[in-house]
């Protein structure tokens, strides 16, 4: 059994950890409302681009981009999960459903070329058998992401070239509420032409068509490259976010339980300080008792030596 210094002690140091899962509970709360609000600022980048498309698609009927879909070779996969630890099952569940979806493509593994965002997601992938070719750190703020998307497209571009890649994937967590999330698969390239034709039928708001100048083919580059940014933006923040509301979740859980086990070490501590207490009140009494006694027998000794002596 503890002793009341040591249970103080212990008491302290639960308090200390509950005051940093606070902390880092706030810190993730904060964080995901920082993510959600770059996911929500992509609306009008991301309509502005749609535009541009309906323009050109509407202009150029006969693009290749409208083409039927060709088989998959070579697969190219992004996935997104995360560095820091303290965020539950979300990397182990990320890993897990896009090794499950690439083999429901039946590309085999040797054609397949991955890309991961976060440390602990490519471990997970490679315990399974599946060699992750590049590791990108992730990002601690919005103000992060934009120069790690220009960097993920120049190493796709150069995977498009070298390794002569033909479909690409991306697999992250999209956030959903408070601390809930689910891992999804967007196809990234070639584009979903279903996804073109209904841009292409969409309702222009005015009455006239605006007319380009740039040549189809640059155009048609530009914009592509443009799409490409915004669903890579828009992965890694959904990522970022759901990373926080597991993170946020796991320190639901620990606060939880600290302020438990808070309350059974303040009751130990108070039930060991009553024992102390009671103790020491005991020896007391014994104490004085013994002094009694011992002052009876001396007193019972004089006397009788007072009447031996007369």
């Amino acid at each position: 059994m503890q002793t009341t210094e040591a249970l103080k002690r212990t008491i302290k140091s639960a308090g200390d950890l509950l005051s940093v899962v606070k902390t880092m509970k706030a810190l993730a709360a904060v964080s995901i409302r920082q993510y959600q609000k770059a996911v929500e600022s992509l609306a009008d980048y991301n309509r502005t681009v749609e535009m541009g498309l309906q323009i050109l698609l509407r202009s150029q009927p006969d693009l290749t981009l409208l083409s039927r879909p060709q088989p998959v070779r070579r697969l190219g996969v992004i996935v997104f999960g995360s560095d820091q630890g303290l965020c539950g099952q979300l990397n182990e569940q990320i890993a897990t459903h896009a090794l499950a979806e690439m083999d429901a493509l039946k590309v085999p593994r040797s054609e397949r070329t991955i890309l991961a965002a976060g440390m602990r997601v490519t471990d997970y992938i490679e315990d399974a058998g599946q060699r992750v070719e590049e590791t990108l750190t992730t990002p601690g703020s919005t103000s992060g992401i934009t120069p790690m998307v220009q960097e993920i497209i120049m190493i796709l571009e150069g995977w498009r070239f070298e390794k002569h890649i033909d479909h690409f994937v991306l697999y992250y967590n999209k956030y959903l509420s408070g601390a809930s999330y689910r891992p999804i698969t967007v196809p990234l390239l070639p584009v979903d032409p279903a996804w073109l034709r209904d841009i292409a039928k969409k309702k222009w708001p005015s009455r006239s068509l605006p007319v380009f100048t740039l040549d189809p083919d640059v155009l048609l580059s530009t914009l592509v490259r443009e799409y490409l940014f915004v669903s890579l933006y828009r992965a890694f923040a959904e990522s970022l976010a759901s990373e926080n509301a597991s993170r946020l979740a796991s320190m639901q859980n620990a606060e939880k339980n600290i302020e438990e086990r808070l309350q059974e070490l303040h009751v130990h501590y108070h039930r060991q300080r009553q024992m102390t207490i009671t103790e020491e009140l005991l020896d007391i009494v014994a104490g004085f008792e013994a002094l009694q006694e011992q002052a009876r027998l001396k007193a019972r000794s004089a006397h009788a030596e007072r009447r031996v002596s007369s």
